[in-house]
């Protein structure tokens, strides 16, 4: 696997190999040991699992003090631009984020620390997107962070008008908000 550190400190982008012929490939997804020795000791409990067309965004999603959870995240059918971004007030990144194309054609896979809002709009017809989380969720600690919020100049890659949300995310928190009442 190659782990290539993104410009937001902890958040790594992870390419595994894959060992291929006509049958098709093989390719392993997480190895504890390689995984502990870029990226650090995290211990995933849950894996979760989703399924969407074209132009659903889910997020951006993140949960509150002892509930924040990090997360490994990747894409088995279709295509998703995966958006992570920084809520951490003493950070020299806060409210910068980082947005990634993962594909089942590209096998790439996406690490957010605690502390990040995370969502992803999907550019295929359909995709399933999995990801493992280090805490379990809680619905009382939940919020999110506005989808367009003009300060953190979100490129979707899709028109507004093309997006399919949830009544959750199109009533997120602005970023102002987020800034003066949560901290990670």
């Amino acid at each position: 696997m190659q782990f290539i550190e993104q410009k937001i400190k902890g958040v790594w982008i992870i390419e595994p190999k894959r060992f291929g012929d006509a049958r098709g490939y093989f390719s392993e997804t997480f190895k504890l040991e390689e995984f502990k020795n870029h990226v650090g000791n995290v211990n995933f409990i849950q894996d979760n699992e989703s399924f969407s067309s074209r132009g659903v965004l889910r997020g951006l999603h993140f949960q509150k003090g002892e509930f924040s959870q990090a997360k490994l995240v990747r894409v088995s059918q279709g295509t998703v631009l995966d958006v992570a971004v920084d809520l951490h007030k003493d950070s020299p990144t806060f409210g910068q984020h980082i947005a990634v194309e993962l594909s089942h054609e590209n096998g790439r896979q996406l690490f957010i620390p605690r502390g990040f809002a995370h969502g992803f709009v999907v550019l295929s017809d359909v995709a399933q997107f999995q990801y493992k989380v280090d805490n379990v969720y809680a619905p009382n600690s939940e919020a999110t962070l506005r989808f367009d919020d003009p300060k953190l100049g979100i490129d979707w890659r899709i028109a507004s008008a093309d997006m399919l949300l949830s009544d959750k995310d199109l009533r997120g928190y602005s970023f102002d908000d987020v800034a003066e009442n949560f901290s990670f």
